[in-house]
């Protein structure tokens, strides 16, 4: 399985709708875990600063973490950003084959 990042910043709108934000996570969890059962979340964050949340989990390929950012963009997301992420040892060793 391969690890994503996505950053999510919300909607102003949905931003908001502070209240209701236990909620509103709850259910993109579900709806996330419906669509896409094979995604493990490793870390959810509220940040401060460009984005809202950062949520870190892995995912079979591409397809499916696209669907995770589609999905957040279905509930409020202004926007949704996935990023593959490679564990540093491993980026270190591919440094080494260049």
């Amino acid at each position: 399985m391969q690890t994503y990042i996505l950053l999510t910043k919300l909607s102003p709108d949905v931003s908001r709708l502070v209240k209701e934000r236990a909620q509103l996570g709850r259910s993109w969890l579900d709806q996330v875990k419906k669509s896409c059962p094979q995604v493990k979340f490793l870390a959810h964050y509220a940040i401060l600063g460009q984005y809202d949340f950062i949520d870190i989990y892995e995912a079979p390929d591409i397809e499916t973490a696209a669907k995770v950012s589609i999905i957040s963009q279905a509930n409020g997301a202004f926007m949704a950003e996935s990023l593959t992420a490679i564990p540093y040892k491993r980026f270190i060793e591919l440094t080494k084959e260049i």
